[in-house]
């Protein structure tokens, strides 16, 4: 495993670059979110998912959240959001907010939930966004822990539960913590509340009503 340290409000493009290649090889980066450490992989590489499962000790049962760099690589790649998407990720994006949209068929098995759904944000980090940016794609971002041991914003703790099942730790220092992102389910024309988390429901139904 290579640890790379990145400035959190402005990362090295050398190390973004390093870590972004790893992921087209279908390698596992460590990176530093708004909340926790997440997991990076490419969703659309069926071996490099497999590979997020192994690392975490986790069974193929649950989809995968992902991360995005800003609005346009999700429409690119995962497909247009609908007028009601757009209108929660321009009130609430970059944030802890994410939205439940169509997954397409191009993602690998594991990553979609059982509905064709897949939830996506767009994350309050520079370096979360910034190495979307660089791979060219959403990634992968569960939260870097083996399954049964808790998520840590520590990278210390990070390179001491997957450091032999990364390629890369890009070391921000200490994320923030604080609650995770508030799911909603935004593929129809009304929100549906999937789980509560640092956005309000009010919040949200407010938005919608001022759209």
């Amino acid at each position: 495993m290579k640890r790379l340290a990145v400035t959190p409000t402005a990362p090295e493009a050398v190390a973004l670059e390093w870590a972004a290649a790893a992921i087209r090889r279908g390698g596992l980066v460590a990176f530093p979110t708004d909340t926790l450490y997440g997991l990076a992989a490419d969703p659309f590489n069926a071996e490099a998912v497999r590979r997020v499962f192994a690392a975490k000790g986790r069974e193929a049962d649950r989809a995968l959240l992902l991360v995005a760099a800003d609005p346009a690589q999700i429409a690119s790649q995962l497909g247009p959001l609908t007028p009601l998407a757009l209108a929660l990720a321009d009130e609430f994006w970059p944030g802890p907010l994410t939205l439940l949209v169509a997954a397409p068929t191009s993602l690998a098995e594991g990553v979609a939930s059982d509905t064709g759904s897949v939830g996506v944000r767009v994350p309050a980090h520079a370096v979360a966004r910034e190495l979307c940016r660089a791979a060219g794609r959403p990634l992968t971002a569960t939260s870097a822990n083996v399954s049964g041991q808790p998520a840590s914003g520590d990278p210390d703790d990070v390179e001491a539960s997957l450091g032999e099942r990364i390629e890369v730790l890009l070391d921000g220092g200490r994320c923030a913590g604080g609650p995770a992102s508030t799911v909603v389910d935004a593929t129809g024309q009304l929100p549906r509340l999937v789980r509560a988390g640092a956005i309000a429901w009010d919040e949200v139904q407010a938005c919608v009503r001022r759209a």
